[in-house]
């Protein structure tokens, strides 16, 4: 199996399993729950493959893609308390899934010979946009409007990436190094309380 497409079934997984969380989180019923894991796990996905052209979107071309979210769903639903009880999972599974998808939405950029600069714009659109529909749906400000390092890792990783890729390094290490850059990013931001300065107006804090 072509290592992208392992990558995008984790991605998809993991951002299903995000999502439901979030959405038992805010004690919703299990329709929404199965709706928020849903739109989490594919929103990112359809919104760049519309932006490239590429139709129908990935998810529709393929049974899996139903089979995986509704795996991970279920899985969470089922598991719920156990897999609450795991330290930070929230924060891991969402982290993971950037990092996957940063990687899958540069991959098919650039597939479609989009230049460097836009391509990291499709990996970024690829992390973030699920995880933005999911907050919003949740009535939760996104992530990526906080102060928190979130879009700048994905940034990061994906520039790291185009390095790799044009100096000629082999596939499988600039996808690894790209990933584990985007996770150690955020791990490290997250623990040394790392942010993001805020724009101000003028007005006291």
């Amino acid at each position: 199996m072509d290592l992208i497409l392992v990558f995008d079934y984790v991605g998809t997984m993991v951002f299903a399993i995000s999502g439901t969380l979030t959405a038992a989180q805010k004690r919703l019923d299990w329709f929404g729950a199965i709706f928020i894991g849903f739109v989490t796990a594919i929103g990112g996905g359809t919104v760049r493959d519309m932006m490239l052209g590429n139709l129908p979107v990935s998810w529709i071309q393929s049974n899996n893609y139903f089979f995986i979210i509704l795996a991970g769903i279920l899985i969470t639903i089922i598991f719920k308390k156990a897999v609450i009880k795991l330290r930070n999972t929230l924060f891991l599974f969402d982290t993971i899934g950037i990092g996957v998808f940063t990687v899958i939405g540069l991959e098919k950029a650039l597939a479609f010979g989009i230049s460097a600069p836009i391509a990291v714009i499709m990996g970024l659109s690829s992390a973030v946009v699920g995880g933005i529909i999911r907050d919003t749906l949740t009535n939760e400000v996104p992530l990526i409007f906080h102060k928190e390092i979130y879009a700048t890792a994905c940034i990061t990783g994906a520039v790291i990436y185009l390095l790799l890729h044009y100096l000629n390094v082999p596939d499988v290490v600039c996808k690894g190094v790209t990933v584990a850059t985007i996770i150690g990013i955020r791990l490290w931001a997250v623990k040394y309380n790392i942010t993001m300065p805020h724009i101000s107006m003028g007005e006291k804090e």
